[in-house]
């Protein structure tokens, strides 16, 4: 392999790894705050062992979180020095207002959040934790203004060969972060939610400490039916603006070679992107167009024409992506997100009703949806970042420009290998903690007695 596709392996390998922590994080850092206030405004002793037990995991999380993402900034260094060289003016700067901002403020707060039980009052402690949910999810935001204007450039100018900031308010107010962002953080409600209601379900199953795990697994099952439910819409805004700002990747995700009015919804395609067609196809009449416009009727323009234009616009090249793991990595997403939907929806239903027939299954199946919000967003992540392959930065640079010219493939080798490892190493270590905690729960556990073999006690 070489250097390009070496050091595409390494960033793609080391993101997924620190993607894998990031959701939780968002999402869990303010169930945290949700807990605590309720211990703050009700004084019930049960909202302050929720919020120690469950921060006691979203400490681990967050720790491998930061540990995994601080190698990839040296990478913009090491692997992407023409990248640096190229955006450095723009790039930099959210990424300097993150580490200003966001790290430090929740880097302090977590601190005071974590030794302050006993040494702060219950309102400064509540503030404390607040202050980390809301320090995260600035963080996400910042790296996604980034992320964004790699997707969507604006504000700035081509001088001297290199991209300039000329609009920091049009960088800061690009639509693709508004449109990102809002499902990036319902993504991590969804994931923290999930967390929350499997782990809990996995214990009511045990009728272990029931009087903990019954209000954290209504919780958690509360915020995963919202934010599932709510990630969908933003998806499909978020689909919207692909339509405008990367119909190539749109027509990626779809396998549109042709242009159609009115487009189809693919549901299976057998692509042969050699031929540059599908072999076999299965797919919704109209859908896609109703999903862009809002409307049976409109124009989604094909793989083909998008290609036509951007050589016509960019120069003669392939700009057409891996169109095979783009589309089935966006329908693994869509699969993970209903099968999200309906687990929460029949929770929520059996908990309402009150009916101990059906749930041990739904605990069960709760307890299988723990990985799925985890194949979600690196599916997620995967069909943003393919999707918008030749391109680092859309429009202005390709991938091939970016990688440092004096790096070899030996060198990206030795750190690919050892880095991997090493996240190898941490995965374990942090699952083993994590699995370790989650098993054990709360530190004390009143005992429960059990009425019925079926779990008719779960509910009441």
């Amino acid at each position: 392999m070489g250097e390009v596709l070496l050091a595409r392996w390494q960033f793609g390998i080391t993101s997924t790894y620190h993607f894998l922590f990031v959701p939780l994080t968002l999402g869990l850092s303010i169930l945290l705050a949700v807990m605590e206030t309720m211990y703050v405004r009700t004084g019930n002793e049960l909202y302050k062992k929720m919020a120690q037990f469950w921060g006691k995991l979203f400490l681990i999380n967050f720790a491998l979180g930061v540990v995994t993402g601080l190698v990839q900034e040296f990478q913009f260094g090491m692997n992407w020095s023409e990248y640096s060289r190229f955006m450095g003016d723009i790039f930099g700067a959210p990424l300097a207002l993150e580490a200003l901002s966001a790290f430090y403020l929740e880097s302090t707060f977590i601190g005071l959040w974590v030794f302050g039980w006993e040494r702060l009052s219950k309102t400064l402690h509540a503030a404390a934790i607040w202050i980390v949910a809301f320090a995260s999810n600035l963080s996400a935001l910042w790296i996604l203004v980034a992320n964004s204007f790699m997707q969507n450039p604006v504000g700035y100018a081509i001088r001297n060969g290199r991209a300039e900031m000329t609009d920091f308010g049009a960088v800061l107010a690009n639509p693709y972060v508004w449109n990102q962002f809002p499902h990036v953080l319902l993504s991590g409600l969804a994931t923290a939610g999930v967390f929350i209601m499997a782990i809990s379900a996995y214990h009511l199953l045990r009728h272990s400490n029931p009087d903990f795990f019954r209000p954290s697994f209504k919780l958690g099952l509360t915020c995963a039916l919202i934010a599932s439910l709510a990630v969908a819409g933003a998806g499909h805004r978020q689909a919207q603006f692909l339509a405008q700002a990367q119909p190539m990747k749109l027509a990626a995700m779809e396998a549109l070679w042709e242009t159609a009015d009115p487009a189809p919804l693919a549901l299976y395609a057998s692509i042969d992107e050699e031929k540059q067609a599908n072999s076999v196809e299965l797919g919704v009449p109209y859908a896609l167009s109703l999903m862009v416009y809002n409307s049976p009727a409109g124009e989604v323009k094909g793989l083909k024409a998008v290609q036509a234009d951007y050589a016509a616009r960019f120069g003669p090249g392939n700009y057409i992506p891996d169109v095979t793991p783009v589309f089935w990595s966006f329908r693994i997403m869509v699969a993970a997100g209903l099968w999200l939907i309906a687990v929460t929806l029949a929770g929520a239903y059996w908990l309402r009703q009150g009916r101990p027939d059906g749930s041990r299954w739904i605990l069960q199946a709760a307890v299988w949806s723990l990985p799925v919000p985890y194949i979600a967003n690196s599916a997620g992540w995967f069909v943003t970042e393919a999707g918008r392959q030749p391109w680092i930065v859309y429009g202005l640079q390709q991938v091939e420009q970016a990688v440092s010219p004096v790096v070899s493939a030996a060198a990206i080798w030795t750190s690919l290998l050892g880095f991997t490892l090493l996240y190898g190493g941490l995965a374990v270590v942090g699952l083993y903690l994590m699995v370790r905690i989650a098993r054990q729960g709360p530190a004390e556990k009143p005992e429960l007695e059990v009425t019925s073999s079926k779990g008719v006690a779960l509910w009441n």
